[in-house]
């Protein structure tokens, strides 16, 4: 994520809880909220899949790494990065979805719905997953 600073930029650290992706989702949806303006405005639909994606993404490091994990977004030109930073050096893996709606879906709607996914090493031996996705007209 590389944004300006005079675009609306949140930086949320997340507790190794179940809460983590409630309180991400609920900071993506407030902040999507406090942004939208008359130039870009955020269509409720794309909310709600940023919400989806963070939900995701975030949940994917709780369950997955052993430390806490922080949520990054930026909007710009209606456009929003959203970038999850966990302690894990792993890659998340997409698996076969489970017909029985146990699980698998999540890193397939990410990636159909994203714009952009990419994930990058940290300097501490964590990563960061970025995706960037349209929210607004």
């Amino acid at each position: 994520m590389t944004p300006s600073y005079d675009q609306p930029q949140r930086h949320l650290d997340l507790p190794d809880d179940a809460s983590a992706a409630g309180r991400a989702r609920d900071a993506t949806y407030r902040f999507l909220h406090g942004a939208d303006d008359q130039r870009h405005p955020v269509l409720p639909a794309s909310a709600d899949a940023a919400a989806l994606i963070v939900t995701e993404l975030v949940t994917n490091a709780v369950r997955h790494t052993d430390g806490p994990c922080s949520l990054d977004l930026a909007l710009h030109e209606g456009l929003l990065d959203i970038d999850v930073t966990d302690t894990s050096s792993a890659a998340p893996v997409t698996r076969p979805p489970h017909l029985n709606g146990s699980g698998g879906w999540g890193l397939i709607l990410v990636r159909r719905i994203a714009r952009e996914f990419s994930i990058m090493p940290t300097a501490t031996g964590g990563k960061r997953v970025h995706v960037c996705v349209a929210v607004a007209v």
